[in-house]
């Protein structure tokens, strides 16, 4: 079997990225492990948590060979300000971006299978003055993908969010038919090529209370979701709903379907991180490369205590090895 190349990404380095890097970098892996960050950063991260392996530098010319336990790959990018635990500084924005761009970069020109990306921190972003909403809007703009669709895992259930990083308000104004048959489209491709399911079911959560109750509580049911679900069953997609949201996520209903498509972001990932936070795993649809990440955020409280758990990027690894098989 030929080994993979995996490149993770450090996030950022004030929060427990650089812990979780090295506590997954600490056991064997049956692929190449290459880490994209600061050497300094790195090294003083270890010598906090007592961290005994040692970074080799990258080469992308190399044979891939199996991680060996304390012996990862360093992809280097450098930081532009000193960094303390805990402390988010906006001069280190660009270099957060910078490991998404070499990771990307990388996937695309063939170099690495997939990548995986500890946490980043949006405010921190945006104060150094750059727009941006998250991992998942970020890579798609990078890499010139239209419609990208986050998907979260946990064990078997999954769920997808038609709107991402949105501002509650705005929701309604963003759903359209177009918008929902494209998500449709990428989450069916998706579970088909990336999870090898023959034919993906998708639970459809309306917008409203009870879906909207004919319309007496809100008619985007009626007037968008609806309408796209039939659009998408005109393409061979087996979409199902408009489904209540407070009812969706229940054995009975889970039983129906292999997937569900949330409206927005707090509508169904409450769900999955209460049903499988620490392990659960976000996975990007829709780009040309295979990209997953943890499930949580920095936390910025836990850098450098050696407390971080390491759980859900152990995951993110497994699940994106498991995809570039």
């Amino acid at each position: 079997m030929t080994v993979k190349r995996i490149v993770l990404t450090s996030g950022e380095p004030a929060g427990i990225g650089p812990d979780l890097c090295l506590a997954v970098a600490a056991t064997g892996h049956p692929f190449e492990l290459v880490v994209a960050g600061d050497p300094d950063v790195l090294a003083a991260r270890a010598a906090a948590l007592g961290w005994s392996g040692a970074f080799e530098r990258f080469d992308p010319a190399s044979l891939p060979r199996a991680h060996l336990a304390g012996r990862p790959k360093l992809l280097e990018r450098r930081i532009a300000a000193p960094v303390a635990p805990g402390r988010l500084d906006p001069a280190n924005a660009p270099y957060v971006l910078a490991l998404l761009d070499a990771a990307a970069d990388g996937c695309q020109r063939g170099e690495f299978a997939a990548m995986v990306t500890a946490p980043v921190h949006k405010g921190v972003i945006n104060e150094a003055g750059v727009p941006f909403q998250g991992h998942t809007e970020y890579l798609a703009a990078r890499l010139g993908c239209r419609r990208p669709v986050m998907l979260l895992v946990a064990g078997g259930l999954r769920v997808a969010v038609a709107t991402t990083h949105l501002p509650l308000r705005k929701v309604p104004d963003a759903l359209s038919r177009e918008l929902l048959v494209e998500t449709l489209v990428v989450l069916d491709e998706g579970l088909r090529t990336r999870f090898r399911m023959k034919a993906p079911r998708i639970l459809v959560c309306g917008l409203n209370p009870h879906a909207g109750e004919g319309g007496h509580m809100g008619t985007e049911e009626i007037d968008v979701i609806g309408p796209a679900i039939t659009a998408a069953q005109a393409l061979g997609i087996d979409a199902r709903g408009p489904v209540p949201a407070d009812t969706a996520f229940t054995p009975a209903s889970l039983a129906g379907g292999d997937a569900v498509l949330a409206m927005f972001h707090d509508q169904g990932l409450p769900v999955l991180k209460h049903a499988g936070f620490g392990r659960g795993v976000n996975v990007t649809l829709g780009l040309p490369i295979i990209r997953t990440s943890v499930d949580h955020g920095t936390a910025l409280d836990l850098a450098a205590t050696g407390r971080a758990d390491p759980g859900s990027l152990r995951a993110a690894l497994d699940l994106a090895a498991w995809i570039a098989d």
